[in-house]
């Protein structure tokens, strides 16, 4: 018993998470959502170039991506779809 109490004692205290409390983001009016059936990995790049982050979220199902440009102080703009060469960019084999 005394051994159970001194490794209690003794043992690192957990530590508190390290995230910060999640919010739901918008872009224009509009809630950025993920399509069914999900898997988007959004990611943060500067797509356009701008020196501000955008948030790219894919899309599983024809393997699309949304870009909402960042447009400074957490906002964000309605989302377009990745342009490649004038047309609608899609990642090959994706159902």
């Amino acid at each position: 018993m005394l051994t159970t109490f001194l490794l209690t004692l003794l043992s690192p205290t957990p530590q508190q998470p390290a995230f910060a409390t999640p919010v739901r983001l918008r872009a224009g009016d509009e809630l950025v959502k993920a399509e069914e059936p999900g898997f988007a990995c959004p990611s943060w790049f500067d797509v356009t170039k701008d020196g501000k982050p955008d948030l790219i979220v894919g899309q599983f199902k024809d393997g699309k991506m949304r870009v909402h440009a960042g447009l400074g102080g957490g906002k964000l703009a309605a989302g377009d779809w990745l342009l490649a060469e004038g047309a609608i960019a899609e990642v090959p084999g994706v159902w």
